[in-house]
């Protein structure tokens, strides 16, 4: 239901997606627990009683990657189709009911997982509760309810492809991930929305959604054996779903994707394979990218933006998934300036490799990751995501200090240790404008 505009932006919403923060209050210790009902379905909490809302996300370890080829866009097509309707509720009951206890309610999809949250007063979560277990176990997938989210689906799909900076981004992946499931499209294509029957979804929804593939993630004024009775209660007889994922290693090679258009900017994303997210280097990968191009202090941002002007948008990311994962730096510039960019990305990186990072760089990275990770812990739905995520991936879920000091400990030699791993190539470039591929071809490493 979050439009996803652009995939380094809609991949990574469980990082920074959440409603505005609680009024800022102390912040509480980690209190976490996790369980797991005779059907499978794990229930994960974090209890933050100092507040009064609580929000819950209803976790299914599915997304574009499971998809068969007749399914191409079925897992972001379905997360749309879950609010319109059930056996027992209409789209409006749906709607009204959350409105009506004063609930912020949504859905994303990703490569890998798709969420269903809702965030509501504590009191308010029974109701809330009941409304997201319906919509994942008694979905209607009634013929016109499908053929009207159709439309709205290949909308979606219309606005991305109108956004340059979106299809640069989709160029880039699909071009680094050529052959590969991560390499497919979220939204599908409009060939492929524009074919999908009621009997592929539900087909979909039957192989891929069941106990044993889901996780229910809450946070806020919660009491974990209350939820963990609710969550029996509701999703008691669940059966498991198909929890198998395809995870091959990528076959990279060096490659340009130019889509040509008569832009006024080239809008560039420009990268490569990274480490896969349970990799240890992943925190000075974290602290890396943050001093290449994470802010206003970063290098990219101070040469490209600050000292010559040549761009205003300019920052690098990294994703990871379960085999692999992917670091690139998105640019816009004028046609005229597309070289120049691309010598000052290759320095910067170059210099990376070979010369790492000054230990005030360091510092004043760990001081803005200590920042940001403080802050997100005054939203309870950024602390939802955050444990859903970490629960349904597998992943063990740090204290705050535990993650802090995982920031702190990381050296000079940890930088230059991932930057030599990860930064030095095969290269991809992903782009939009009116300049053909051979125009980039020469700085690929």
């Amino acid at each position: 239901m979050i439009p996803s505009r652009g995939f380094y932006r809609a991949d990574t919403l469980y990082l920074s997606n959440g409603p505005v923060a609680e009024k800022a209050c102390t912040i509480s210790p980690m209190q976490v627990e996790v369980s797991t009902t005779p059907t499978g379905l794990k229930v994960a909490t974090e209890s933050v009683p100092e507040v009064r809302s609580v929000a819950v996300g209803c976790w299914v370890y599915t997304g574009s990657r499971d998809e068969l080829p007749h399914e191409a866009g079925a897992a972001h097509f379905l997360e749309h189709l879950l609010f319109k309707g059930t056996d027992n509720l209409s789209a409006r009951d749906i709607s009204e009911t959350f409105d009506s206890i004063g609930a912020q309610s949504n859905a994303f999809t990703s490569k890998e997982a798709t969420c269903f949250w809702a965030r509501m007063l504590d009191k308010e979560l029974p109701t809330g509760l009941d409304l997201l277990a319906e919509m994942l176990q008694r979905p209607a997938f009634r013929p016109e309810e499908v053929s009207s989210e159709r439309n709205v689906v290949i909308e979606e799909i219309n606005m991305n492809e109108d956004d340059p900076s979106d299809v640069a981004a989709e160029a880039f992946l699909r071009t680094l991930f050529r052959g590969h499931p991560l390499g497919l499209p979220v939204l599908g294509t409009r060939e492929s929305i524009g074919s999908m029957t009621p009997e592929d979804l539900r087909g979909y929804w039957r192989r891929r959604y069941g106990s044993g593939t889901v996780v229910i993630a809450a946070a806020g004024n919660v009491a974990h054996s209350e939820l963990l009775d609710m969550v029996t209660d509701r999703f008691g007889d669940w059966e498991a779903g198909d929890d198998r994922h395809e995870q091959t290693s990528p076959q990279v090679e060096s490659q340009v994707k130019v889509v040509e258009r008569d832009t006024e900017q080239v809008h560039l994303v420009y990268g490569g394979e990274s480490i896969h997210r349970t990799d240890e280097g992943r925190y000075a990968d974290a602290v890396m990218h943050h001093i290449l191009g994470g802010g206003m202090s970063s290098r990219l941002f101070r040469k490209i933006r600050e000292e010559r002007g040549l761009a205003y948008a300019v920052h690098s990311f990294a994703m990871r998934f379960a085999e692999t994962g992917l670091w690139g730096i998105y640019i816009g510039t004028t046609p005229a300036n597309a070289h120049t960019v691309m010598e000052i990305l290759n320095e910067e990186i170059g210099a990376m490799i070979k010369d790492g990072v000054t230990e005030a760089e360091l510092e004043r990275a760990k001081g803005h990751m200590r920042g940001a990770l403080a802050l997100s812990l005054e939203d309870t739905n950024a602390r939802m995501i955050r444990l859903g995520r970490n629960h349904i991936f597998g992943l063990r879920h740090l204290s705050l200090d535990e993650r802090l000091e995982k920031i702190e400990s990381t050296t000079r030699d940890d930088i230059a240790e991932i930057a030599a791993r990860t930064l030095k190539g095969p290269r991809v470039v992903g782009a939009v404008g009116p300049l053909p591929a051979q125009e980039f071809e020469g700085y690929l490493a």
